[in-house]
């Protein structure tokens, strides 16, 4: 269970939220980037900065439901990014990539652009925690 926190005075934050209380079972996602999973080599479905962000969103949501969880239980989000005009220039896209993995849930988030990814082709990197239900 968990619970959005909005300190008093503040304005509604768009697409995230300030804060989450929550308790349960806590599961730690590792980095996931933009590419098939299931595939024994480095495969990237999409070159497309919209693409790889939803793979990569797509592959957070699968290893919380692989422990028995569902993608609203996603308490926090950090995002890297590589280049932070292309992630603002695609916003449309990743709204729709969002309400379709997590619909109207907005965990705690961030995004950092940083430099490089380890993945020469990664251009979006996402890691989370959810709480599960105990």
């Amino acid at each position: 269970m968990s619970t959005i926190i909005k300190p008093e005075g503040w304005a509604v934050p768009r697409g995230y939220a300030n804060g989450v209380v929550a308790t349960g079972k806590l599961l730690f996602v590792g980095g996931q980037i933009g590419w098939n999973p299931r595939s024994p080599t480095p495969e990237f479905p999409s070159t497309t900065f919209e693409g790889q962000f939803e793979q990569a969103l797509s592959n957070v949501c699968e290893v919380v439901k692989a422990a028995g969880g569902k993608p609203e239980q996603i308490t926090r989000l950090t995002i890297y990014v590589t280049d932070k005009k292309e992630y603002l220039a695609s916003l449309k896209a990743i709204g729709a990539a969002w309400k379709q993995h997590l619909g109207r849930h907005y965990p705690a988030m961030a995004l950092v652009q940083v430099s490089a990814l380890v993945e020469d082709l990664a251009k979006v990197e996402m890691e989370a925690t959810a709480v599960l239900e105990s």
